[in-house]
Protein backbone atom coordinates (compact mmCIF):
# COMPACT_ATOMS: atom_id res chain seq x y z
CA UNK A 1 0.00 0.00 0.00
CA UNK A 2 1.36 3.30 -0.88
CA UNK A 3 2.61 6.03 1.95
CA UNK A 4 -1.08 7.19 3.71
CA UNK A 5 -1.12 10.93 4.98
CA UNK A 6 -3.73 11.12 8.01
CA UNK A 7 -6.07 13.57 7.64
CA UNK A 8 -8.99 15.24 9.70
CA UNK A 9 -12.64 17.25 8.81
CA UNK A 10 -11.39 20.99 8.80
CA UNK A 11 -14.55 22.34 6.85
CA UNK A 12 -17.47 21.88 5.60
CA UNK A 13 -18.87 24.45 3.18
CA UNK A 14 -22.61 24.13 2.38
CA UNK A 15 -24.50 26.33 0.25
CA UNK A 16 -27.66 26.04 -0.96
CA UNK A 17 -27.65 27.54 -4.75
CA UNK A 18 -25.08 24.43 -5.86
CA UNK A 19 -25.89 20.64 -5.90
CA UNK A 20 -22.18 20.81 -4.97
CA UNK A 21 -20.88 20.93 -1.58
CA UNK A 22 -16.76 21.10 -0.20
CA UNK A 23 -15.74 19.34 2.61
CA UNK A 24 -12.02 20.44 3.15
CA UNK A 25 -9.86 17.57 4.77
CA UNK A 26 -6.77 19.33 6.32
CA UNK A 27 -3.20 17.06 6.78
CA UNK A 28 -3.07 16.20 10.72
CA UNK A 29 0.84 16.39 10.74
CA UNK A 30 1.34 18.97 7.67
CA UNK A 31 -0.43 22.11 5.86
CA UNK A 32 -2.03 20.33 2.64
CA UNK A 33 -5.72 20.31 2.23
CA UNK A 34 -7.47 17.98 0.09
CA UNK A 35 -10.98 19.65 -1.09
CA UNK A 36 -13.77 16.77 -2.14
CA UNK A 37 -17.03 18.07 -3.60
CA UNK A 38 -19.63 16.08 -2.54
CA UNK A 39 -23.81 16.09 -2.40
CA UNK A 40 -26.13 18.67 -0.05
CA UNK A 41 -27.57 15.78 1.87
CA UNK A 42 -24.18 13.77 2.56
CA UNK A 43 -23.07 17.34 3.59
CA UNK A 44 -25.59 18.41 5.27
CA UNK A 45 -26.11 15.16 7.43
CA UNK A 46 -22.25 15.38 8.15
CA UNK A 47 -22.80 18.98 9.68
CA UNK A 48 -25.43 18.02 11.88
CA UNK A 49 -23.27 15.07 13.07
CA UNK A 50 -20.61 17.06 13.76
CA UNK A 51 -23.07 19.56 15.71
CA UNK A 52 -24.78 16.70 17.99
CA UNK A 53 -28.13 17.05 16.01
CA UNK A 54 -28.76 13.00 16.52
CA UNK A 55 -31.91 12.11 14.05
CA UNK A 56 -35.15 9.98 16.06
CA UNK A 57 -35.03 7.15 13.91
CA UNK A 58 -31.77 5.99 12.26
CA UNK A 59 -30.87 7.00 9.53
CA UNK A 60 -28.37 5.34 6.28
CA UNK A 61 -25.39 6.06 8.18
CA UNK A 62 -26.14 5.15 11.60
CA UNK A 63 -27.86 1.93 9.82
CA UNK A 64 -24.19 1.16 8.35
CA UNK A 65 -22.53 1.60 12.27
CA UNK A 66 -25.71 -0.83 13.36
CA UNK A 67 -24.87 -3.58 10.71
CA UNK A 68 -21.01 -3.36 11.44
CA UNK A 69 -21.54 -3.72 14.70
CA UNK A 70 -24.31 -6.32 14.74
CA UNK A 71 -22.00 -8.48 12.60
CA UNK A 72 -19.43 -8.59 15.07
CA UNK A 73 -16.61 -6.23 13.18
CA UNK A 74 -14.73 -2.90 14.48
CA UNK A 75 -14.40 -0.25 12.12
CA UNK A 76 -10.66 0.51 11.82
CA UNK A 77 -10.46 3.69 9.55
CA UNK A 78 -11.12 5.49 6.40
CA UNK A 79 -8.94 5.64 3.26
CA UNK A 80 -9.40 7.78 0.60
CA UNK A 81 -6.94 5.73 -1.98
CA UNK A 82 -7.83 6.86 -5.81
CA UNK A 83 -8.98 8.94 -8.58
CA UNK A 84 -10.36 7.74 -11.82
CA UNK A 85 -11.58 10.92 -14.47
CA UNK A 86 -12.15 13.18 -11.74
CA UNK A 87 -13.68 10.86 -9.22
CA UNK A 88 -12.19 10.04 -6.05
CA UNK A 89 -12.64 6.47 -4.31
CA UNK A 90 -12.64 5.41 -1.00
CA UNK A 91 -12.59 1.92 1.14
CA UNK A 92 -13.62 1.47 4.73
CA UNK A 93 -11.76 -0.72 6.99
CA UNK A 94 -13.09 -2.89 9.02
CA UNK A 95 -11.66 -5.50 11.29
CA UNK A 96 -13.48 -8.99 12.69
CA UNK A 97 -11.27 -11.52 14.57
CA UNK A 98 -8.24 -11.44 12.93
CA UNK A 99 -9.21 -10.75 9.47
CA UNK A 100 -9.03 -6.95 7.78
CA UNK A 101 -12.17 -6.16 5.68
CA UNK A 102 -11.99 -4.23 2.72
CA UNK A 103 -15.32 -2.49 1.64
CA UNK A 104 -15.47 0.06 -1.36
CA UNK A 105 -17.44 3.63 -0.37
CA UNK A 106 -17.98 6.84 -1.63
CA UNK A 107 -15.25 9.60 0.17
CA UNK A 108 -18.65 11.55 1.46
CA UNK A 109 -20.24 8.45 2.88
CA UNK A 110 -17.43 7.05 4.26
CA UNK A 111 -16.35 10.58 6.19
CA UNK A 112 -19.77 10.74 7.47
CA UNK A 113 -19.62 7.34 8.69
CA UNK A 114 -16.06 8.26 10.49
CA UNK A 115 -18.36 10.94 11.76
CA UNK A 116 -20.77 8.71 13.91
CA UNK A 117 -18.01 7.21 15.84
CA UNK A 118 -17.23 9.00 19.25
CA UNK A 119 -14.03 9.97 18.59
CA UNK A 120 -14.02 9.71 14.47
CA UNK A 121 -12.78 6.68 12.91
CA UNK A 122 -9.14 7.99 10.89
CA UNK A 123 -8.93 9.24 7.85
CA UNK A 124 -6.19 8.84 5.27
CA UNK A 125 -5.55 10.39 1.89
CA UNK A 126 -2.71 8.04 -0.25
CA UNK A 127 0.12 10.17 -0.78
CA UNK A 128 -0.33 10.16 -4.60
CA UNK A 129 -3.86 11.24 -4.73
CA UNK A 130 -3.06 13.93 -2.36
CA UNK A 131 -0.36 14.60 -4.52
CA UNK A 132 -2.15 14.71 -7.66
CA UNK A 133 -4.78 16.68 -5.78
CA UNK A 134 -2.47 19.41 -5.05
Amino acid sequence: MAELVQMELSRIIITEISDQQVLYLSEVKGERVFPILIGLFEATRIDQRIKGDVPPRPMTHDLIKNLIHQLGAEPVDIIINSLHEHTYYAMIRLQKDEKIIEVDARPSDAISLAMHYDPPLPIFVEGDVLQEAS
